[in-house]
């Protein structure tokens, strides 16, 4: 089921949404089609009911190429939005194509294969957790072509990768491979399968109590953007908010009882 023509979403039964970039024959390479339909696949789920973890990948030979170079040819828009002009939030349109997954309520993991370039790298880097194929190819590709990251990087990348790694990779535009990634920061765990590595780990956590699994990402954003009496406040604000509700109690009597929790 879905919003466009670019990305398709099926949720199981399970709350499990595999979403995926249907742009295959260009390698899921990044236009404006692209752009919006990734914005509004992203915005789809933040309204869905049932939705519990997702599932994000690239159809055919590559999760994301990155840029569509083809863009470079064309002529300016004259009409075009400026970049600095905040049209989703705090972000632009580029920015948002990454910054959507952050903004996901349910945990969304990456399982990344082919090539992961430039704008598919933050796009990636948006998700919780990236599951990399040991041979993906992998660059902050930008300078390449006489730019900067401008798709979020900065911000996802803090926490991720070291500092003087990420300047050297980003001055040099350096490509590594999915087994580099994850001694660099950029990948969580490599797999031969990352979609199937991706799925268990996504049916696993949906196997949890959802209001936890929603307010401990509520949490990790808080973590990355607030001092710590703030941290401190909403931990207990969320932890209020769950404890001895049905779902909490219903994860107790599951683990006690050694059967599979029924949550609401």
């Amino acid at each position: 089921m879905l919003p466009n023509d670019r990305v398709s979403i099926e949720l199981g039964d399970n709350g499990v949404a595999q979403v995926r970039f249907t742009r295959g024959d260009k390698m899921n390479a990044l236009d404006q089609a692209q752009f919006a339909g990734i914005i509004e696949a992203g915005e789809a789920l933040r309204e869905m009911e049932g939705l519990r973890v997702v599932v994000l990948s690239g159809e055919g030979r590559a999760f994301c190429a990155g840029l569509d170079l083809s863009n470079f040819n064309a002529a300016p828009d004259v009409d075009r939005t400026p970049l600095t002009e905040r049209t989703h939030g705090n972000a632009n349109q580029a920015q948002e194509v990454a910054m959507t997954w952050r903004k996901c309520p349910v945990p969304v993991i990456a399982a990344v294969h082919g090539v992961c370039f430039g704008g598919g790298l933050q796009i990636a880097s948006g998700a919780d957790i990236r599951v990399v194929h040991p041979d993906t190819r992998m660059a902050v590709m930008e300078m390449k072509w006489g730019l900067v990251p401008d798709m979020g990087g900065y911000a996802l990348w803090r926490g991720l990768v070291r500092d003087d790694v990420l300047r050297e990779l980003t001055y040099t535009n350096r490509e590594f491979t999915g087994a580099e990634a994850l001694d660099l920061g950029f990948a969580t765990m490599v797999e031969d399968d990352p979609l199937a590595r991706a799925t268990a780990l996504a049916e696993t956590i949906a196997n949890k109590n959802p209001a936890a699994i929603r307010g401990a990402k509520r949490l990790f954003k808080v973590m990355h953007e607030e001092g710590e009496d703030a941290i401190l406040m909403a931990e207990s604000e969320e932890q209020a908010g769950i404890i001895r509700k049905p779902n909490q109690i219903e994860a107790v009597m599951a683990e006690m009882q050694k059967r599979a929790p029924k949550f609401a």
